[in-house]
């Protein structure tokens, strides 16, 4: 099944890589099946924000938690690289967990989205 992308999901994630620079930013990707329809912002809580991120722990319990009551599940993970390259970095490899968990990564004007798969990440071509 091909990635689905509401149409206002770029324009969010452009937006909050924006506002956070120099800093990344970071949050939820939450949809249904493999469509993306809405994110959760989430603070920068890693003591080095300007090169790494840290999802808020109460963000994920609490989307967990809204996903078993029937709202949208989390898909995956946004983060930017304010300095760096819409690909995943050393350190995402590093934090990678091949669960099959989405990744969308803001640099420079581009929105790229990956697959966190057995062996490493795969890009997506969202339809």
């Amino acid at each position: 099944m091909p990635l689905r992308i509401a149409d206002n999901i770029r324009d969010q994630l452009a937006a909050e890589a924006a506002r956070a620079a120099p800093r990344e930013c970071c949050g939820l990707l939450l949809g249904h099946g493999d469509r993306i329809d809405s994110i959760a912002v989430s603070p920068n809580i890693h003591p080095a924000p300007e090169s790494h991120f840290e999802i808020d722990p109460q963000l994920l319990i609490d989307a967990h938690r809204a996903a078993r009551s029937g709202g949208p599940q989390i898909l995956g993970y946004y983060h930017s690289h304010p300095r760096g390259a819409p690909h995943p970095s050393a350190t995402d490899q590093a934090l990678a967990h091949g669960d099959g968990m989405i990744w969308a990564i803001i640099a420079r004007h581009a929105i790229t989205f990956w697959r966190d798969a057995d062996g490493g990440f795969q890009p997506l071509h969202p339809a």
